[in-house]
């Protein structure tokens, strides 16, 4: 076979070789890829027709956002709809904590008086002076209310993307262009697979990875995003006519932070119910609920997650990257924000090898936000490395993991409570039990030093955890009967525990991830 093709790689176009792979197209492409994960092929024949649009993408100076209309009968809608071709060169007019203006142009607008109520992100035109042919385009940043000679239906948009975009704005910014975001639908066919020796036709549109904006309304959730995606994959558990999501931390109590509807392309996920944890990328609109807490939303590759089919994983990248600088030193995490233009703080222990326990702020949202960020730290001595037996223990795991904090972070703190002979006990500040089980799993017959032990459900005190700087043939590391006892792990350096009393806090970080 002989002759070229053309291909689209998330949207860009490559020629290859006819017969050409999907591993081809990708190591020619470059394009972003994890091993394992799936990868969508769509080979349309024919446009059939299109959607009417509710999202418009703006273009700016300083970059792109996406509106959408929240009623496209209201009066503002149609008026947005009859002036977008115009709505080019247009400066900003002025910017404030608040809101920023486009403008002026002239429209038809009948302004009113008196305040507007603004949620963040909303957008409403507005008449300097009363004016008509001094109209303005409004966008909030924050939640306010202020007098700006609105149209008589206030707010008719919000912006679903790019809100970071907002922040950067000044005097000599301008829009440059609006189109509508049209949606086509093709006459064809798609493939979804993991198989990179997949041959591929000429003219087919290859979706490789979802990236996905996080909202700034949720800084929590962008959080517990970064956790679930930490190997930058979406595992699709279950997958719907209007939605696919990730089971992998059902059962997490999650913070709701961000009321609006869920659109095509919004991430959000469960806080409450027996679906609480849950991670949801939504392919087709659907309204807003008291549930599911939006916390961000797909900018590129919708249609891999339409095409995404159970058991499969598909890779995910975010906007902005995860700032996670627990587990490091204080000169790598320097580092490592000095391009960002971050401004660091050291407390507690300030050498360059102090070893950062704790950020504040502790998301990556707030941290960009205030373009700083203060590390407590520690002497190295304080760590404390362990190796976990997953395999032995996983249920137990799930609660030790919950209870000391490293199913969200690098770093485990554990205080002591009580130490005596060569016994070290220890009481999570997370009470994980009350809602993680601890049955009996991986009992001993004999105390080994260094192993940490978990008192289970047969016992009053499940929960407690404990080491024994000693092998010991009559109890466990935490004191009680040996079935009373889970061995979850071992501390790699025991000598360590000799430092800590009581009232002291001991950190753990798990075995190969010291920095």
């Amino acid at each position: 076979m002989s002759g070229e093709i053309t291909v689209y790689v998330n949207g860009i176009e490559i020629k290859l070789p006819s017969g050409s792979t999907l591993e081809d197209a990708i190591r020619i492409s470059e394009a972003p890829y994890k091993e394992g994960t799936s990868v969508g092929i769509l080979i349309e024949r024919e446009d059939i027709g299109s959607q009417a649009s509710v999202e418009y993408l703006v273009k700016t100076s300083k970059g792109e956002f996406k509106i959408e209309l929240l009623d496209e009968s209201s009066v503002s809608s149609k008026r947005w709809k009859s002036i977008l071709k115009d709505l080019t060169d247009v400066p900003v007019r002025w910017t404030s904590k608040d809101a920023l203006a486009f403008g002026p142009f002239s429209t038809d607008m009948e302004p009113i008086r008196g305040n507007s109520d603004m949620g963040s992100f909303n957008l409403l035109f507005g008449a300097g002076g009363g004016d008509p042919a001094n109209t303005h385009l409004i966008v909030s940043k924050a939640k306010h209310s202020s007098e700006y000679g609105a149209a008589e239906d206030g707010v008719f948009a919000r912006l679903i993307s790019g809100k970071h975009v907002l922040s950067d704005f000044v005097r000599a910014d301008r829009i440059l262009s609006v189109e509508a975001v049209i949606e086509w639908t093709a006459a064809g066919e798609h493939v979804f697979t993991p198989d990179m020796s997949t041959k591929i036709e000429d003219g087919s549109k290859i979706f490789t990875y979802v990236e996905i904006e996080m909202d700034p309304l949720a800084p929590e959730g962008a959080e517990f995003f970064f956790t679930v995606t930490r190997n930058r994959s979406f595992n699709v558990d279950f997958v719907s006519t209007s939605f696919i999501s990730d089971h992998r931390f059902q059962g997490e109590l999650i913070t709701y932070e961000n009321f609006e509807s869920r659109s095509t392309g919004s991430v959000f996920v469960r806080t409450v119910g027996y679906g609480a944890g849950k991670l949801y990328i939504s392919t087709a609109d659907r309204p807003s609920s008291i549930m599911h807490s939006v916390i961000g939303h797909v900018v590129k590759g919708i249609e891999l997650a339409k095409m995404a089919k159970s058991g499969h994983r598909i890779m995910v990248e975010s906007v902005p990257d995860p700032i996670m600088l627990l587990g490091k030193t204080n000169k790598t995490a320097e580092k490592e924000m000095r391009p960002a233009g971050i401004k660091v703080t050291r407390e507690g222990y300030k050498d360059d090898n102090g070893f950062i326990v704790k950020q504040t702020p502790s998301t990556t949202i707030e941290i960009l936000q205030a373009g700083e960020v203060t590390l407590h730290s520690v002497d190295p001595e304080k760590l404390v490395e362990v190796r976990l037996y997953d395999e032995l223990a996983p249920r137990t795991l799930d609660f030790f993991r919950h209870a000391v904090g490293l199913q969200y972070d690098p770093v485990g703190l554990l205080p002591v409570m009580m130490t005596y002979e060569n016994t070290f006990m220890f009481k999570s500040e997370k009470t994980a039990e009350s809602y993680k089980e601890v049955l009996p799993e991986n009992t001993p017959s004999k105390t080994i030093a260094g192993e940490i032990g978990v008192t289970n459900q047969a016992a009053k005190r499940a929960g407690m955890i404990g080491v024994k700087t000693m092998d010991d043939d009559l109890f466990g590391p935490t004191g009680e009967k040996f079935a009373n006892t889970n061995i979850i792990g071992k501390i790699l350096d025991i000598d360590k525990l000799k430092h800590l009393k009581e009232g002291d806090v001991m950190y753990i970080l798990e075995s190969g991830k010291v920095e």
